[in-house]
């Protein structure tokens, strides 16, 4: 089936455009009320006075309260194609800043991201926390965080960026529906060391809680396997999201 094209609409924005934005930080969502409120809660608590720092909300046609809790805070809000990959990089075509942050509806970064972000000359990314208490989810965060380290290849949720320059390089992300942020960081690896900050991202746990951590550990480590051995994106999609 031949890919869709792009389809992109400026839903709302309330905040003026400018050519000296430092970061833009985007958020790709689908449906994800329940997170969003208090991700942008603190992610516009924490951002520092008169930094610069544009927030863009890239929404794949919601149908929850979305786009309601989204324009209750200064984000530009755009309305894209549904499929992280196409969100994101459709976003980019809006973002102002020098560097681009893509960061998960339910994710929190950590207080020292800027600085690691515009002290990176290319790409990056965070060591995760899980939000929950169960002492697997401790293992499994250990788990993450070494094997990207040795690997230098980060998953979404652990906030990544680039500079806008090594982005337009790279070519965005593959517009593929699942392993977008494996296949991009894989490229990226290829021509720039990435820079992995020392505090985390914090993100929740909800999908080891809610299906299973051991039966989602599986599940993840079995489709990064598949991945590896060459199955298409789009099977392997359709086996994330089940019957």
């Amino acid at each position: 089936m031949a890919a869709r094209r792009d389809r992109v609409v400026a839903v709302e924005e309330r905040l003026p455009e400018t050519t000296s934005r430092s970061v833009s930080i985007i958020i790709p969502a689908y449906n994800e009320a329940p997170q969003l409120e208090g991700s942008l809660k603190k992610l516009f608590e924490d951002l520092p006075e008169n930094s610069g720092i544009e927030v863009i909300l890239s929404d794949g046609g919601s149908t929850d309260n979305t786009l309601a809790i989204a324009r209750k805070y200064p984000c530009k809000i755009l309305n894209s194609d549904i499929g992280r990959s196409r969100q994101m990089n459709s976003a980019c075509r809006h973002a102002n800043g020098e560097f681009l942050l893509f960061l998960h509806a339910d994710s929190s970064l950590p207080d020292n991201w800027l600085n690691q972000v515009q002290s990176s000359p290319k790409w990056g990314f965070f060591p995760v926390k899980l939000s929950g208490k169960h002492w697997l989810l401790r293992v499994i965060e250990r788990a993450i965080n070494l094997r990207s380290r040795i690997s230098r290849v980060a998953t979404g949720d652990q906030g990544l960026y680039f500079s806008r320059s090594f982005f337009q390089a790279l070519e965005g992300f593959p517009d593929i529906p699942i392993m977008e942020d494996i296949a991009i960081s894989k490229r990226a690896r290829k021509l720039s060391e990435p820079s992995i900050g020392q505090k985390p991202v914090v993100t929740s746990s909800r999908r080891w809680e809610q299906n299973g951590i051991i039966k989602t550990v599986l599940l993840m480590w079995g489709l990064r396997f598949a991945y590896w051995l060459g199955i298409s994106p789009d099977r392997l999609y359709r086996i994330y999201q089940g019957p």
